[in-house]
């Protein structure tokens, strides 16, 4: 009678538990709202949440198109994530405190030795990143090209060959590699005089190149050229040309770390762990 007593108190906390947990994530409740409500100290719901074990859901290892990308919710405190889009699952995270090509590796040589294969990888274009996966097709994000391009040209550009290549840019998604291809070379061979000019400096005597953002975005396109249109390439392989679907998942994290700021690592990790195991 008392081991049964004291099975269903066990089971009735577990439960309340998990009731306190869904409020915490997923109605964005912080631990003073939660203590208010339930008349607890913050101390107490601060030890029933780490008392409750997250689940992550299995996935059995396959051939997928994989999305590949790394966020930072501090300086040295990030996730590099990789998500299998066609599946609407998370198959891999890990905390990291810099995002380097190794932890790219890393992550690659675990998911193969658990029996997974790479179909094929979309990136963010981050340098030296895509020679983990040379032997794959690889896909440059769309949006993170523009997000390059407006970094060099910004969204309102006001000299005309900075206008034109920004067009040029946001037409990325609705042509393909040939018509993309010849339109920043013609915008080359009409603004490659331009892209020439250089500015003396009178004291010093040095140059530089007067239009440096111009020519830095011109370059980011031409280098990432080969790789923007893979998903055109492969269509039998439905690859995204965004790393979109992994975005949604990283955006709401940090909502609710903002929302959950000052609270300890390992309630963060939780957290995380709660949102990309889903």
């Amino acid at each position: 009678m008392e081991c049964n007593f004291q099975f269903q108190f066990h089971y009735k906390n577990q439960l309340f538990q998990q009731k306190l947990w869904h409020e915490y994530i997923f109605k964005r409740q912080t631990i003073n709202q939660l203590a208010s409500k339930y008349n607890k100290g913050k101390d107490w719901i601060r030890n029933q949440l780490s008392l409750v074990k997250v689940k992550v859901t299995e996935i059995i290892p396959q051939p997928l198109v994989l999305i590949a990308d790394s966020t930072f919710f501090k300086r040295t405190f990030g996730v590099i994530v990789f998500r299998a889009p066609h599946l609407k699952k998370n198959i891999y995270w890990k905390e990291i405190r810099t995002e380097t090509i190794d932890s790219y590796k890393e992550a690659r040589i675990i998911l193969e030795r658990q029996g997974f294969e790479f179909k094929a990888i979309v990136l963010d274009g981050r340098p030296g990143v895509r020679e983990v996966f040379k032997d794959i097709p690889v896909q440059m994000c769309h949006f993170h090209q523009k997000m390059i391009v407006n970094r060099y040209l910004t969204t309102r550009p006001k000299l005309e060959a900075s206008i034109e290549l920004r067009e040029i840019t946001l037409a990325l998604c609705k042509t393909n590699k040939e018509e993309f291809t010849k339109a920043l070379n013609n915008w080359y061979l009409k603004w490659q005089d331009f892209l020439k000019e250089k500015t003396i400096d009178p004291e010093t005597g040095k140059w530089h190149y007067t239009h440096k953002r111009v020519r830095s975005a011109f370059r980011s396109l031409k280098t990432n050229l080969p790789f923007l249109s893979t998903y055109q390439k492969y269509p039998e392989l439905n690859i995204p040309n965004t790393t979109n679907s992994l975005d949604g998942s990283f955006a709401h994290l940090k909502g609710l770390i903002n929302i959950h700021r000052g609270i300890k690592k390992e309630l963060k990790l939780k957290i995380i762990n709660e949102i990309l195991g889903k």
